[in-house]
């Protein structure tokens, strides 16, 4: 892979985007890649005990996470070329949103256009001081086209997702916890790091009640409460299928430490 890099460890993918000298721009090649390595790594956990317990994913580089989609490769295009373009990237980014194990994304840098728009579809977002997020689409002519004006309305909601998207500001790291667009700021700026450590305490849980947690989240959003209740009750009654929640109350009632095989 020239565009991406991706490496596990203990449970933890560290997936960076890797075109530093373009600020990590989407690019055609880059999206096809990560698209590659999020099909095949969710087809691993649909494995017994298998598959990642959490990915970060980050910006190789110090200016940028994802500076937006590469402009060159976008100027030239038809409409029906920018179609084709949309319904790629929005597709790829509702694999990383749907990934079966927690995703955060650790912003150093520039967020911007679709580089704000990965940020949003993974579960968590740390940030580093020198993080810019932002969708100045507006600026170019055009519109989110990779889930902008759908996942900001949720993060921040709708009037304030309207105002940075309607004038193309951005927004600095601490702005951006502050409307909930990031979880906190990592103030010694190794938002890598920080990220990986909060990965790791997610992976030391039990894999399958963390993922059923993401997935209570997911498909109650927008249901009303009573609807929601049912949902949680359902996925709540499956843990007690598994041997992770025999080995949880088990260890917890010895005063040990559990052992999760994640089944």
């Amino acid at each position: 892979m020239d565009c991406i890099t991706f490496e596990e460890k203990d449970g933890v993918g560290l997936l960076g985007l890797s075109r530093p000298k373009a600020r990590n721009a989407l690019n055609s090649q880059l999206l096809g890649e990560l698209e590659g390595v999020l099909v095949e790594q969710a087809r691993l956990a649909m494995e017994p005990g298998g598959g990642l317990r959490a990915l970060v994913l980050f910006g190789q580089g110090d200016r940028a996470f994802a500076a937006g989609a590469d402009i060159s490769e976008m100027a030239g295009m038809s409409s029906a070329q920018a179609l084709a373009f949309a319904e790629r990237g929005q597709r790829i980014f509702e694999l990383l949103e749907a990934f079966p194990a927690p995703t955060i994304a650790a912003v150093n840098g520039f967020a911007l256009g679709g580089g704000c728009e990965l940020a949003m579809a993974c579960d968590l977002v740390l940030a580093s001081p020198t993080a810019v997020f932002g969708q100045p689409e507006v600026k170019l002519g055009v519109i989110p086209g990779f889930g902008g004006t759908q996942r900001l309305v949720r993060r921040v909601g709708r009037q304030r997702a309207l105002e940075l998207m309607l004038t193309g500001r951005n927004v600095k790291a601490d702005e951006a916890v502050a409307l909930g667009l990031a979880l906190r700021v990592v103030e010694d700026g190794d938002v890598r790091a920080a990220a990986v450590t909060l990965a790791a305490t997610i992976a030391a849980q039990g894999p399958l009640a963390v993922r059923l947690c993401k997935r209570a989240v997911a498909e109650t959003d927008g249901l009303e409460q009573h609807s929601g209740l049912a949902a949680e009750r359902a996925l709540f009654a499956l843990c007690f299928a598994t041997a992770d929640q025999k080995e949880g109350m088990a260890a917890f009632l010895a005063r040990r430490a559990p052992a999760f095989t994640g089944t």
